[in-house]
């Protein structure tokens, strides 16, 4: 039973079948639209080039999108998928913007601080540890670098860039959200734990154990209003789903194999969950603790990470191909000596940007 069946249900016991029809059809429709429209790729743009990559990062107020790729991190326009620069130097994982300040920060040793309108490097900041997943929190405005090595969390003050400290998680972690009230959940792989942290005090204040549910908690989802944290496990192909106020376990559901990524969808009250195999799980949040696989998406081999446009309701994806027989690379990046600023060896590949929407 969702949240609309409740409703005209209440109504109709009340006797008002009129009424019961016409609050259903006002509140019901994006459900009823979402059932009729499933989820399939809208758009794609393939871009020659040579380096790894990782997380994918919308930054929805100036409308860019930013692919860390080898040396460097492509920048393109959220709406066209069309190239506006790049941010050389920058050897990064992922990517996140204060919207404020409109300062950006990569998940690098040393992290690179830009100005997100001109794409001007500001300056860089040393940080310790093996930088990977990458946050910025709002609440505080500072931005959260993440490593499985110690300091697991280094707190950087998206204003001026300073170091506002480090916290040590517990574990190793990856994927992270904030629920803007003073609360950061962060997943730790190796723990099968979500930790907790207080981001005014920047301490830890629990861990909620998977309880043998889910291993290797990658992706991370959270309804801030309803408080629900989906946990997306690589090793067991599982969602978990957890109350974020004491990590109680509301619900598991299978996903697809390989997960690196995920988020949650306010608008649509939709998780979902990026696959390495091919496959995006969107997860309905029908109630409170109701919760169902509404579709799997098929994308593209090696799409493990993502990240959501909440202007258009879409999910955007990314990943690599080989590139045709003959494909010659760009140009050598100023100052690396690398094609296209490659990060490690290999050739020349395809860098797909896949966008999912209905």
């Amino acid at each position: 039973m969702n949240y609309y069946h409740q409703i005209s249900r209440v109504f109709f016991r009340g006797g008002i079948a009129i009424s019961a029809s016409l609050v259903f059809a006002q509140t019901a429709p994006s459900a009823l639209g979402a059932a009729a429209m499933p989820y399939k790729i809208v758009n794609t743009v393939q871009v020659m080039g040579t380096g790894a990559i990782d997380y994918v990062y919308a930054d929805n107020d100036s409308r860019r999108l930013y692919v860390p790729r080898g040396n460097q991190i492509l920048v393109f326009d959220l709406e066209t998928l069309k190239s506006v620069g790049t941010i050389a130097n920058a050897k990064a994982r992922g990517v996140a913007v204060d919207p404020k300040s409109h300062h950006g920060f990569s998940s690098s040793s040393p992290v690179v601080m830009w100005d997100s309108k001109t794409l001007e490097t500001i300056k860089t900041i040393d940080v310790q540890g093996g930088p990977d997943g990458i946050l910025f929190e709002p609440l505080t405005e500072r931005v959260y670098v993440l490593s499985h090595r110690a300091p697991n969390a280094t707190v950087i003050d998206a204003k001026d860039g300073s170091v506002a400290g480090t916290i040590d998680l517990g574990g190793a972690p990856e994927q992270s959200a904030s629920d803007g009230q003073g609360h950061l959940y962060v997943a730790l792989e190796d723990k099968d734990q979500i930790a907790v942290v207080d981001v005014k005090t920047l301490k830890v204040t629990a861990h909620y154990d998977l309880g043998g549910k889910g291993h290797a908690p990658a992706g991370l989802g959270l309804d801030a209003k309803n408080h629900i944290l989906f946990a997306f496990c690589g090793d067991s192909a599982t969602a978990v789903i957890l109350s974020a106020d004491d990590g109680k376990i509301l619900a598991t559901l299978p996903i697809g194999k390989g997960t690196d990524g995920g988020g949650f969808n306010p608008m649509t009250m939709e998780a979902f969950s990026s696959q390495r195999d091919g496959t995006l799980t969107i997860i309905k949040e029908t109630g409170p603790t109701s919760f169902e696989v509404e579709q799997t998406v098929q994308t593209k081999q090696g799409a493990k990470t993502c990240t959501l446009d909440t202007k258009n309701n879409q999910i955007v994806l990314i990943t690599t191909e080989r590139a045709p027989a003959g494909a010659t690379p760009p140009a050598p990046e100023a100052g690396t000596g690398q094609p296209g600023g490659a990060r490690r060896g290999g050739g020349p590949a395809m860098l797909d940007i896949l966008v999912v929407g209905q």
